[in-house]
């Protein structure tokens, strides 16, 4: 049996997404842009992908939504575009984000202190989340922007969005998420939420790879990083990918047509994969299953290093990660992890599972069965289990990680 339990890095397409974009490759083909009817035929497709997306949001006719290659492209593009509009050519000087967030902001963001912005990383609490006090704190009148995720994707932890998000309103402060952990996995509401602008990538509800979009809250401006035409109303140049497009629009109305319904599916799935891998000994899982995303489970068995238990996974035909997939070439310790206050050792020995809508009950339990024996295998060979053999009031009590 193969089974994956990757779908925080990436979800396989809907075969009715694939279906969806068939015709838009090599039937109805032309440029969108160009007046003849080959171009002008994909128009109808291209306004209904669109008014899904504003659908599955909630974004009002006032808001515009621009498609962009990832959200990865859309942070790059808030970020950089808020030094140019309200620092380089304004009174501002400051960005707040988290210690936590996805490298797509941490490196912009790197980026913009080389350029003089003065930026501060928030730290995180005992369970991985930014508290709205904090970003409160923070806040000065030299800020020009706060950018804090929706939810975490190592840990599945959502974050207090809708509090920050008022305390920026409040602070006449603009607001960012990166919302690619959040939508189609969560309701998001955002006339319920303040957020001035919201990143997604169609690859993390099973639309296909290379198509996101960035939200801007009331159409407001924002300068373009790409130049050379009027595409997308003159705020992203180049050629729109109109079977990408479709195939978005198609992925989030089926991830969010019923989404209650199908996360206590998944989170049933989730749990009692949760209960069973929490039976054995000296495992953690960071943060309270009711405040995380419904798929997601970061789990550490002391005494097993990730990377090795990654190999027995994947030797039994189960796809997981160590954390996230951008930095998953970087052996080092789980940034996460370290920053909620786990030891060195603990931080390598984070095994993310993250499950979709399509995961089956005999896939967990096949891994519930294999994950076990693997446990067992590596403790077995490992020299640092063998000698600490820590009991549950010793020193890993400290991180605060739910433990058993």
């Amino acid at each position: 049996m193969q089974v994956y339990l990757d779908n925080n890095a990436t979800t396989m397409v809907d075969p009715a997404v694939v279906e969806a974009m068939q015709p838009y490759f090599s039937e109805i083909y032309g440029n969108p842009n160009s007046l003849h009817k080959f171009g002008t035929a994909s128009h109808p497709a291209l306004r209904n992908a669109i008014n899904k997306v504003y659908t599955a949001i909630n974004a009002s006719d006032n808001d515009d939504i621009v498609f962009t290659s990832c959200a990865t492209e859309s942070n790059n593009w808030v970020l950089q575009s808020v030094w140019i509009d309200h620092i380089v050519n304004g009174d501002k000087n400051h960005i707040v984000t988290t210690e936590v967030e996805h490298p797509s902001v941490l490196a912009t963001c790197k980026f913009l202190e080389e350029q003089g912005v003065k930026v501060t990383y928030l730290p995180v609490n005992s369970e991985g989340i930014v508290e709205a006090h904090t970003v409160k704190s923070f806040i000065t009148e030299k800020t020009a922007l706060v950018s804090v995720m929706w939810a975490s994707n190592e840990t599945g932890m959502i974050f207090p969005i809708k509090e920050i998000g008022q305390i920026c309103k409040d602070k006449g402060v603009l607001f960012h998420s990166d919302g690619v952990q959040a939508v189609g996995k969560i309701p998001v509401d955002l006339q319920d939420v303040h957020v001035d602008f919201l990143s997604m990538s169609a690859h993390k509800f099973h639309g296909p790879k290379g198509i996101g979009a960035l939200y801007i809250k009331d159409s407001q401006p924002l300068t373009p990083l790409m130049h050379g035409g009027a595409h997308m109303g003159g705020r992203r140049s180049g050629t729109l990918n109109v079977p990408y497009i479709v195939g978005m629009g198609k992925a989030i109305e089926l991830a969010t047509a019923n989404i209650q319904e199908t996360m206590a599916k998944i989170r049933a799935k989730r749990d009692r994969l949760e209960d069973a891998l929490l039976e054995l000994s000296d495992t953690f899982v960071v943060g309270e299953r009711d405040h995380r995303t419904p798929n997601t489970i970061l789990i550490s068995i002391r005494g097993v290093e990730g990377e090795g238990m990654l190999w027995d996974l994947n030797n039994g035909q189960i796809g997981a990660s160590t954390g996230s997939a951008c930095a998953s070439e970087d052996l080092e310790a789980n940034t996460v992890m370290l920053a909620i206050g786990a030891d060195n050792e603990l931080a390598h020995t984070g095994i993310r599972l993250s499950l979709s809508r399509f995961t089956t009950d005999a896939e967990v339990d096949y891994v519930i069965s294999h994950f076990k024996n693997a446990v067992a295998r590596l403790r077995n060979i490992s020299s640092s289990f063998a000698i600490q053999k820590p009991t549950k009031g010793g020193e890993v009590q400290e991180c605060e990680l739910h433990h058993h």
